[in-house]
């Protein structure tokens, strides 16, 4: 196996050492007598022979060249790197991945070392390198141009410099440097490539264009480098930028601006209406949690989020906003009639005239169990906490609500499974793995995987026998179990409290009346199919969609029942 071959045979992390101490030993030991040419060479060959794919290729040279800058490459580190970037057009397929090799190689260089006498001396030498990349003497791609500038953070007057020394070669192509590049940057706006310009224009502080720049950028929709050209142009070019992401109705790009700038006092309509609408949409989806933390204590928005509790009927809310943020006179308000509350919902007590019973002790789980082996059906639901942190994982699941047609049991997931994990596991295997119990739900395979992540040693919701799942007898209706409840029963259900803490003992009133009514709008839909040969006009039977065995949550077998 050739040097090469092994530097770059295996990919993992823990070879990177072993990879790298290859290289540097044969081949980069020292490199006070190695040149440019031979660097790049070297890379090359590296790449040529490694097993790697290309991602990989180029992370592990990259780090094999951050360590090799620090065995005394002449003139310096930084210096050598111009250098090699001088010489790596030369390689031509491969000179644009070795040239942003090299350079992102010298960036993690720079965070643990660097001198200055190689940093005054290889800025001039990117100064020089810069020019003659522009004026077509060295070929590199524009994205390079700006990495040069930026790593190699190239001033003004390392550019004067440059020219200086090429005028006293009687090299007179040019005018200042001021005038070379505003040249260069009026070729990139007329490229359209105005993310480079812009950034240009930033290091080297010129800001000959004015509205009609942004306007181009806009009118281009190249919104990312008008921000950053409004940001660097100050405040009049701001309001301006968001005075046209209003009129393109671009509201959510129109607020971000103002809050990133500060500029609410420019524009306090726009921005408390968007908080508001905001806040609205939120108290639609039930995220009151989410809601009251976009709030952050401002009294105006808290007390909009009181209006939206009230027009939602969530009256504990309202009381727990109050109380929390010391608000008074909203008990005698009358509530306005908005979009949040649609028409009338359906209430436990139209449906269910049996009890609640909540679970928490063996003895009552022991009890329930047996109650609901005697059934021939029940409805099956669960609640767990929101986690509203991106990318977090889902909370353990809380509840599991369990209706039979005269008793709603709330079994207290959390408590029983710290408590009495084993006689947990049994009572539930009974009720979920029992071929003689009809167990309807909802968008069930959604739940018993929620269930089986968050009690994953439990056995009991390995598989289930005799499933129904009503989702897949109406596949077409909209908005969920709240839009199939008012499509076959008339009113649909008020979700506010879908997204509120379920981990919290007691659970209100209110929680429970809503777990409650979630399992047993299940029976209710179920018995109006029962009554109906064909539901809906649909051309097969409900006893068809039953799935009398799910192993893993997965569907393996699915047979009518007679």
């Amino acid at each position: 196996m050739s040097l090469e071959e092994n530097a770059l045979e295996v990919p993992d992390k823990k070879d990177h050492a072993c990879q790298a101490s290859t290289l540097c030993t044969h081949a980069f030991y020292d490199l006070t007598h190695v040149s440019p040419v031979v660097f790049l060479y070297l890379l090359k060959e590296c790449y040529f022979y490694g097993t790697c794919k290309a991602t990989a290729k180029f992370r592990a040279l990259q780090h094999q060249v951050y360590l090799v800058l620090h065995n005394d490459p002449k003139p310096g580190p930084a210096t050598f790197i111009v250098q090699c970037l001088y010489i790596s057009p030369l390689f031509e397929d491969h000179s644009r991945g070795f040239s942003h090799l090299v350079i992102s190689a010298l960036c993690r260089f720079h965070k643990v070392a660097t001198t200055s006498e190689d940093s005054l001396a290889m800025k001039d030498l990117a100064a020089n390198l810069f020019l003659d990349i522009v004026r077509g003497r060295v070929y590199h791609d524009k994205n390079i141009i700006v990495k040069i500038l930026e790593v190699f953070d190239v001033k003004l007057t390392n550019i004067r410099r440059a020219m200086s020394h090429l005028k006293e070669k009687n090299d007179s192509s040019f005018g200042t440097a001021e005038e070379f590049i505003r040249q260069y940057i009026f070729e990139l706006v007329e490229s359209q490539l105005y993310m480079k310009a812009v950034t240009l224009m930033e290091r080297f502080s010129i800001r000959q264009s004015g509205q009609s720049f942004l306007l181009s950028m806009i009118d281009d929709n190249q919104f990312k480098a008008a921000e950053k050209w409004a940001i660097f142009m100050g405040k009049p070019m701001l309001c301006t930028l968001v005075e046209k992401y209003i009129r393109r109705n671009m509201l959510k790009d129109a607020y971000e601006t103002i809050k990133k700038s500060n500029l609410q006092q420019d524009f306090p309509d726009f921005y408390q209406s968007f908080e508001e609408s905001s806040l609205k949409k939120l108290a639609e989806k039930g995220c009151w949690d989410v809601a009251e933390a976009k709030a952050n204590n401002d009294r105006q928005l808290v007390e909009h989020l009181v209006y939206l509790a009230m027009e939602a009927g969530y009256m504990e809310k309202v009381d727990e906003l109050c109380d929390r943020y010391s608000l008074d006179g909203f008990s005698d308000i009358k509530v306005p009639e908005t979009s949040i509350k649609h028409g009338r919902y359906l209430h436990l007590d139209e449906l269910f005239v049996g009890g609640i019973i909540w679970v928490d002790e063996v003895e009552g789980l022991v009890d329930a169990t047996s109650h609901i082996e005697r059934c021939k059906l029940i409805g099956v639901d669960c609640e767990w906490k929101p986690n509203y942190v991106k990318g977090g994982k889902p909370n353990k699941v809380s509840i599991m609500q369990l209706a039979t047609e005269e008793t709603v049991f709330i079994f207290d997931l959390i408590k029983l499974h710290g408590e009495v994990p084993d006689i947990l596991d049994n009572c539930l295997a009974r009720i979920l793995q029992s071929p003689r119990i009809l167990k309807l739900g909802y968008n069930f395979v959604c739940d018993i995987k929620q269930l089986a992540h968050s009690y994953g040693e439990l056995s009991c919701f390995k598989h289930c026998e005799k499933v129904l799942d009503i989702q897949n007898i109406f596949k077409e209706t909209r908005g969920g179990l709240s839009g199939l409840a008012e499509k076959i029963l008339g009113a649909g259900l008020n979700k506010t409290r879908r997204n509120s803490n379920w981990e919290q003992r007691p659970l209100t009133r209110n929680q429970l009346e809503y777990a409650a009514l979630d399992a047993v709008v299940l029976i209710h839909i179920f018995c109006h199919l029962r009554c109906q040969s064909q539901p809906l006009g649909d051309k097969f039977e409900w006893k068809s969609c039953i799935v009398t065995h799910t192993e893993n949550v997965k569907k393996t077998s699915q047979h009518a029942t007679n």
